[in-house]
This record gives structure tokens, sequence and C-alpha cells, in this order.
């Protein structure tokens, strides 16, 4: 019996041996995973620090990790996909921008994902003329391209949202930086902007505007023309007093930048008499009070000025000949002839006819 007894505890002593040097190497192997899952990088960038991943809408997970594998940045592609698996990352996508910073752990690197902890782009926008290139700079920081963002901004439907027009929608944007989502879709951001819009426009603003005798998009509309008229701070104040002047007094405003809107060509360096001819809404010449909409995205200190004109009496404005961008003023009509005599004059000199 005792023969017996101690071959049984040979047995059972080699089959705990062996289980304690399993059970060893599984702790092992676990601290390995463990560290590889929750500490280790498996992610490295170029640069050493970070970058950006654009995940489009409608990705699946297998198009997020060739995503993460451009540029050989993902180093551990199973430490990444057992992690996936253990937090149930896969079955949802989230779309967006993210920014990935090199060193990120697998942990780190599925839970922003998963909890699709975007990072904000930044919108900037300004010296901006027509709706189609205002879709362009917008294609530039959200995902959809510039032929979608362009459909949204002219869809009628969209613009009656805001109260607006396609004319008078440009009013709606005012230039400035934001921060907002890369898939912000173009409804979406004609939303922010709106919200933007009315909140530039408080109380004190909108005294402001009836003062003038003006509504905001008027006052945008009239701001466009004044920028077109000068981009020299000091005179644009000046500028939209002489047009309110002649606004009041029925006068129609005569604005060169209104005929080249309408001519669609603001690189014209020259009117011409049969330029003051053509059909047009916009043509201030031919028609009373402000055009349809503003002629550009005016910027905020456009508006400003025409909230807060100069007062004079002036009524006439003309450029200067000396080429430096700034105007001479005018009470009179017999001293705007001089002053536009002396301009017609340099454009002779200079050979600009056109």
């Amino acid at each position: 019996m005792a023969i017996h007894r101690n071959g049984r505890d040979q047995r059972l002593g080699k089959v705990i041996i062996v289980a304690g040097v399993v059970l060893a190497a599984l702790v092992v192997i676990g601290g390995v995973w463990f560290h590889k899952l929750f500490y280790s990088s498996i992610f490295e960038v170029e640069n050493g620090k970070s970058c950006e991943l654009y995940v489009p809408t409608g990705a699946e997970y297998e198009d997020v990790v060739t995503l993460l594998k451009v540029g050989d940045r993902l180093k551990d592609e199973s430490a990444f996909r057992t992690m996936s698996s253990l937090m149930s990352y896969g079955a949802k996508v989230r779309p967006g921008c993210y920014t990935l910073t090199s060193g990120m752990s697998a942990r780190r690197l599925v839970t922003v994902l998963r909890n699709g902890l975007q990072t904000p782009v930044k919108f900037t926008f300004n010296n901006i003329r027509t709706l189609d290139r205002l879709a362009g700079v917008i294609a530039q920081s959200i995902e959809a391209d510039s032929a979608e963002v362009l459909v949204a901004l002219l869809d009628r439907e969209n613009c009656a949202r805001y109260g607006m027009t396609r004319e008078t929608l440009p009013a709606m944007f005012l230039p400035d930086t934001y921060e907002i989502w890369w898939n912000t879709t173009p409804t979406a951001l004609m939303d922010r902007m709106h919200k933007e819009y009315e909140s530039y426009w408080n109380e004190d603003r909108l005294h402001l505007a009836s003062v003038q005798g003006l509504t905001p998009v008027e006052v945008s509309t009239l701001a466009s023309i004044v920028e077109e008229e000068t981009n020299v701070p000091a005179e644009q104040p000046i500028v939209a007093g002489l047009y309110l002047n002649r606004l009041r007094s029925g006068m129609r405003l005569e604005a060169d930048p209104t005929l080249k809107f309408a001519l669609g060509d603001f690189t014209v360096k020259r009117i011409l008499s049969k330029d003051k001819e053509i059909d047009s809404p916009y043509n201030t010449y031919q028609n009373p009070g402000l055009p349809p909409g503003p002629i550009r995205i005016p910027s905020k200190r456009a508006i400003e000025a025409v909230l807060n004109p100069i007062k004079s009496d002036y009524i006439f404005m003309c450029a200067k000949p000396d080429g430096s961008g700034t105007h001479s003023f005018a009470r009179t009509l017999a001293q705007h002839n001089k002053n536009a005599a002396e301009y017609q004059k340099s454009l002779n000199e200079r050979k600009i006819f056109r």
C-alpha cells in the first residue's frame, strides 16, 4: 500500500508542478497582453506628435483599421483588434475627425474611436464674394464636397427656413473663425450660422439698425457695397454715411461695385457708360434703393461702419487719382465732376480703359 501511495503522490506532485508551470506561463502571457492592451504604444506618428484621422460617414470597422494602418502608424494590429472586441467596438463606427497622438495604447485608441471623441475643426472665412466661393471654403473644413454644400446654400426651402432668399442669404454668414465638427452636414452648418447671426444681431445692434432706418439684411447689403468701395477702415464709416444720405434723400446709390456684380466681373477697373444701362436689379444707376441682397459677404467691420456711420453732407465720392485706394468726397455735383475728371485722366494716362 505504501508503494502505491508513493506513486500517486509522485504523479500528483508532477501534475501540480505542471499546473504551476502552466499557470505561471498564463500569468506571464496575461501580463504581457495586459501591458500590450493597456500600456504599450501601438500607434506611432512620424513626427512623434499627433495626426488627424478622418473617419467618413458610413465607414465600417475594417475601413477604420485600413485608415489606421496608413503610413505604417498602427504598430500592433492584433492588440487593436483584441481591445476592439473586448470593448465592443466595431458594430457601430462613429464618423468624424479624431486627433490621435503618438504613443497611444490600444485601450486609449479604441476609447477615442468608440466614444466618438472628435476634435473640432476650425472653420474660417473672410473676403468672400459669391456663394459658390463660400461653398468651396466650407468644403475645405467639412466632409461634404463643394457641390453638395452649394446645393444646400442655393436651396430656396433651406433659405426660407431662416427667413432668407438666395439673394439675401450671404447676410447670414458673418466672417469669423468657428469651431465645428468635420462631419457636420451643410444644413447643420447653416443652422449654426443662423444661430451665430441671431446672436450677433442683439438688441443694441438692432436698435442701431433701426436708427438708420434699415433691417439687419439691409445693413449687410449696404455694408457689402461699402466694403467693395473701400478697404480702408477709416473710410468705411464715411462711405456708409454718404450712401445713407443718398438713400434718405431719394437719390439712386449709383454705386459702381453693384454694376461689377451685375456684370459678374469684379476685376473691371473702369466703369463705362454702357455698363450703366445693364438690365439687372443690382444696377443701382437704374434702380432706386438697395439691391436685392449683398454683393459680397461683408465683414463685421463694414457692418459696424453702417451701424455707426460718420455724419456728413457728402453725397458724392470718387477714387483719388494717386492710386492710393482712398477717395475724394464731395457735397456738390460740380466738385464731384472735377474729382471725376481728374480720376478719368489718371486712368487714361495709365492706359486703363476697362
